[in-house]
């Protein structure tokens, strides 16, 4: 079984390498498209259409962008995974320190903002599957694929509106109170940092601020969550087990909500896993929204400043971060469903 289990996990390491190549190999062609020529490419990187020929000169031997284009290639692994990213030609620090400051602080919201959607996603689904065809379960039905079908700016713009502006409940934009000094780093996450150094008024201020584009992004994201879990669950209701349990005279509340919701996790757990990856990229819009100095912020003001190289790196931070998310979401297939690993 081990055995079995360690195949199956290596198989889906190199798949996730490959693809991770892959991915860097669509963004180095695509920079070399936007630039085919040394010099242009230079100015990408300098983040400036003008900047004057002796500092294209110095960027063009930094970056060897006179070699071949197998060898730029080559170059160009070996810094994506030792981390050596670029200057950013904005800020004129290490383009990897900014994205990977950045990152945590969009952490923040999108890990709180789908484990919230998890759970209104299960529960509904789960309510609207033991009521199917009732009242209920057409509301539910109604309710989510509303909020799926809004756009992510107008729901992050109405609860902005009604609860910020219209309640004063909490701030409306921001990440934290300005006036704060900020604590320690003791990690990448500066509301755990405020948590661990005791720093209550950071840390309160920070939660609240955290609050809005968490909810935000859970309201457009539980939808998937709830349709999930309620087509899974009336399949399982439709079980043999399911039909035994009924049979010796369990309560029904014990069969649909323990014995056919339980068996109807899997694929919404692993959906948890694979959703994740996706919500840093979606947080783009609801940073923008809020204000809230994250990676989708930053993104947001690179394209404003034309930084190329910003964005292009986002996009690999990305696509590392689905990757990682499919290889645990097929980990933990595979670890509820030992069927998945003799496929």
């Amino acid at each position: 079984m081990q055995s079995s289990f360690l195949k199956f996990a290596v198989r889906r390491v190199i798949n996730g390498i490959v693809t991770l190549l892959l991915l860097i190999l669509f963004v180095f062609i695509l920079i070399h498209a936007a630039a085919p020529n040394p010099a242009a490419l230079a100015r990408i990187y300098a983040g400036n259409p003008h900047a004057p020929p002796t500092e294209i000169d110095e960027i063009i031997k930094e970056y060897n962008l006179n070699a071949p284009l197998y060898v730029q290639f080559v170059d160009y692994i070996k810094d994506i995974f030792t981390g050596n990213w670029g200057i950013d030609p904005i800020y004129k620090v290490q383009e990897s320190s900014l994205l990977f400051h950045y990152l945590p602080i969009s952490l923040q919201i999108v890990i709180p903002g789908d484990i919230l959607a998890a759970i209104i996603g299960i529960l509904s689904g789960a309510v609207a599957a033991a009521n199917r065809g009732t009242l209920k379960d057409r509301s539910i039905k109604g309710v989510y694929l509303l909020t799926w079908a809004s756009p992510p700016f107008l729901v992050a713009l109405v609860l902005q509106l009604i609860i910020a502006y219209y309640l004063g409940l909490l701030p409306p934009n921001g990440t934290v109170n300005p006036l704060l000094k900020a604590p320690p780093s003791y990690t990448p996450f500066p509301i755990l940092n405020a948590l661990i150094a005791g720093d209550w008024p950071y840390f309160i201020s920070a939660v609240r601020h955290a609050v809005l584009p968490a909810i935000s992004i859970a309201i457009i994201t539980f939808g998937l969550f709830t349709r999930i879990t309620r087509s899974s669950m009336l399949d399982a209701m439709e079980s043999d087990y399911t039909k035994l349990a009924f049979a010796k005279g369990l309560k029904r509340n014990y069969v649909v909500y323990r014995v056919a919701l339980r068996n109807s996790l899997i694929p919404v757990i692993t959906l948890i896993a694979l959703f994740f990856g996706y919500s840093v990229a979606g947080a783009v819009i609801i940073e923008d929204i809020y204000h809230y100095l994250g990676i989708g912020y930053f993104i947001t003001q690179a394209i404003e400043s034309l930084d190329y190289i910003a964005v292009l790196d986002f996009t690999i931070i990305i696509g590392i971060a689905v990757i990682i998310a499919n290889f645990i979401a097929d980990v933990l297939y595979g670890i509820l469903d030992p069927r998945v690993k003799l496929e």
